[in-house]
């Protein structure tokens, strides 16, 4: 009963194994592997508590090889070359392959991971890396090129729930409302070691765990957040129509609400940026400006400071003139390409590249700066819109747009 909960309850077959299914199903990449029995060197690329280690461990017991773990954390080149000659040895004198994972393969520096090529090449190991970091800034090209990286993704609710369940299992003399699940799958956020340990927490404070016992447990409030469900949709909705609505207040409620959630500030960010071109427009244009240069910042600066960048926007955005005549004028045209037939583009707008073209009249009679006003007697008004549509109009920002008024954003 020392050993932690998440190495007790760590699978030890592949139909105990939760997620990845697009890896694990029948006719699936690795699936398809184990079945052959011929593994291939590869990354594993996810967030923490996925299941990449154990994923390996499953890999190496279904093939019967030889499971060598290590970390790039604490480990060095000279560990690495021993490795590689002790499985070399095994090969040779038993016949038995080694899967050697690497974990945090992205600590290693580029030189570091270079010990690995000779022996992947040479097929001494089978080289399974794990990684939290996008492989294709963190991992050798080399290697990458003799390895498939796989995506592992956030464990669904239905993984979580099927995970808390063996786990309740273990403490017998304890009981869980539905609710203190709910909560612990909100704040785990797809990752198992997460909600296992807080479990272990919990159990150690009452018998009868609450969804207050997880939040004591915790040491925070549990919101009730989920990032593909309603709770999902419903606050960015709001926040959304809260900077519509001009109320810089509620946006920055719904705005707080994520930030606690662990709302990935990127989406918020990229909201924003639609918001500046959909909602704001040409009302007040550096709008777009900003929120642009926001998303930029968040991805550089990251989380907790990333916050203010945040509010910083949505305020901005919130108080600053509105103007939709942009979103309808694209949606009508669009429409129109649709509905209507696709008429000639005018001959006086189109390029006479060659000779043939000048006799057709392409070009011909076209005012090349109509908006000066020393044109002569060739400026004319000048329909630019093919035949069939002449006279259309799509953007009408006297209709579609607030009426200006003394507005600050500061």
């Amino acid at each position: 009963m020392h050993i932690p909960l998440a190495e007790r309850l760590r699978p030890q077959t592949l139909a105990e194994f939760a997620g990845q299914e697009h890896l694990l199903k029948n006719g699936k990449p690795i699936r398809a592997m184990i079945k052959s029995g011929r593994i291939s060197s590869m990354i594993l690329w996810g967030p923490p508590g996925c299941g990449k280690t154990t994923l390996a461990r499953l890999i190496a017991q279904s093939v019967e090889a030889d499971f060598v773990p290590f970390s790039a954390i604490t480990g060095n080149v000279a560990e690495i070359r021993q490795i590689i000659k002790n499985a070399e040895e095994r090969r040779s004198l038993f016949s038995r392959n080694t899967i050697l994972f690497v974990d945090e393969i992205h600590r290693f520096s580029r030189s570091q991971q270079d010990a690995f090529l000779p022996a992947v090449e040479r097929g001494s190991v089978t080289l399974i890396g794990a990684t939290t970091e996008n492989p294709g800034f963190e991992v050798n090209a080399p290697l990458i090129s003799r390895a498939h990286v796989y995506v592992l993704y956030p464990l669904s609710t239905a993984d979580m729930q099927k995970i808390l369940a063996r786990a309740i299992v273990e403490f017998p003399h304890h009981t869980f409302t539905d609710d203190a699940l709910d909560a612990l799958i909100v704040h785990a956020n797809g990752d198992a070691r997460v909600a296992l340990n807080a479990i272990e927490i919990a159990t150690t404070l009452q018998k009868k765990i609450t969804r207050k016992t997880i939040e004591s447990a915790l040491q925070r409030k549990s919101i009730f957040y989920d990032k593909k469900g309603d709770a999902h949709f419903d606050t960015i909705s709001a926040f959304i129509k809260s900077m519509r609505g001009g109320k810089p207040d509620a946006a920055l409620h719904y705005l707080a609400r994520m930030i606690k959630a662990g709302e990935d500030p990127m989406f918020i960010a990229r909201r924003m940026v639609i918001f500046a071109s959909e909602d704001v427009g040409n009302a007040q244009p550096t709008a777009l400006v900003l929120a642009t240069s926001a998303m930029q910042a968040v991805h550089m600066i990251g989380m907790p400071e990333a916050q203010l960048i945040l509010a910083q926007t949505a305020t901005y955005l919130a108080t600053a003139r509105k103007s939709v005549a942009s979103t309808v004028a694209i949606g009508e045209a669009l429409r129109d390409i649709d509905e209507t037939a696709l008429g000639a583009i005018p001959l006086h707008l189109r390029n006479a590249a060659n000779k043939v073209m000048k006799q057709e009249g392409y070009g011909k009679g076209h005012v090349r700066y109509p908006y000066l006003k020393d044109t002569g007697a060739e400026h004319q008004e000048q329909e630019y819109l093919p035949a069939n549509l002449a006279g259309r109009r799509y953007y009408r920002p006297e209709a579609y747009s607030e009426k200006k008024q003394e507005k600050t954003n500061g």
